[in-house]
């Protein structure tokens, strides 16, 4: 690329659109000629194991996800990311009480966190699981060629840097949003949420026996109605919307057997949220 100086002489610019261009221009930003996001990935499933709602159940869960994750290998290439679960809020209600910032806190949701993600490695070790960092992500081709099934911590790699939320200082971009990042990073075939609910209900069906079960709704549709509680973390909704490549993502109950093979073979089980 050539190089050309600003008008008055004193700097060099490498010629492109870029050029002397202010990055915080919302006009000039939005003008910017884009080439479409290339999917790197395209043929691998994203599967987020749950802390609480999985792994936090220990054997009477996680054996049962263990041999229905290993059956599909042979069909399928997935990546697996894990939740902090139970001690991820205790640490969190520590924290708070000695007034650690949102930066802390979500360093403390990391290492719970990758904590489920060597549990779930170690049980999946016999058949090629792999705990992984975020930073071998370029690695994901060679581990796919020699028959592995990589275990990530689904934690956002955010840690001190967490950006602090309107209300209190719990990180809002947790587990399930690294675990819609990482997809929509790689062009996943699939996002799918594994939990030990149905789906999406109106309300936290623990706690209201009459919310009513919601099988498919658009991203935006569900940010609009401002539900109290959600499935998945609500910033997920916002990244899906944007995403280039993600046309949904599913939340699935790992704790019915089948209901794995069939998200992964592309059935409408559970829920279904669609960009709109």
């Amino acid at each position: 690329m050539a190089l050309q100086r600003d008008r008055d002489g004193k700097r060099l610019h490498v010629k492109s659109k870029l050029m002397g261009e202010s990055l915080v221009s919302k006009r000039f930003v939005e003008s910017l000629p884009l080439a479409p996001q290339v999917r790197l990935f395209p043929d691998v499933h994203v599967l987020k194991v749950g802390g609480q709602s999985i792994c936090d159940r220990g054997v009477k869960a996680l054996p049962g996800i263990i041999r229905e994750i290993t059956a599909n290998k042979a069909k399928h290439k997935m990546l697996l990311t894990t939740g902090g679960g139970t001690r991820s809020r205790h640490i969190y209600a520590i924290g708070l009480e000695l007034g650690m910032p949102t930066g802390v806190i979500a360093k403390f949701g990391s290492s719970v966190s990758e904590q489920n993600a060597l549990l779930v490695a170690m049980l999946l070790s016999p058949w090629g699981g792999i705990k992984i960092g975020h930073d071998e992500i370029v690695k994901l081709s060679t581990y796919f060629s020699q028959g592995c099934i990589p275990v990530m911590h689904g934690m956002p790699p955010y840690d001190y840097f967490a950006i602090p939320p309107e209300t209190g200082r719990i990180p809002i971009y947790r587990t399930d949003v690294g675990t819609i990042l990482l997809a929509d990073l790689i062009g996943a075939r699939s996002c799918i949420f594994i939990k030990d609910e149905k789906g999406l209900f109106t309300d936290d069906p623990k706690k209201d026996p009459k919310a009513t079960f919601i099988p498919e709704i658009g991203a935006k549709t569900l940010l609009d109605k401002d539900q109290d509680d959600l499935v998945v973390e609500r910033p997920c909704l916002e990244i899906l919307q944007r995403s280039e490549v993600l046309e949904h993502i599913q939340i699935v109950n790992g704790m019915e057997e089948g209901n794995i093979t069939r998200a992964l073979a592309g059935e409408h089980v559970g829920t279904r949220i669609f960009r709109e």
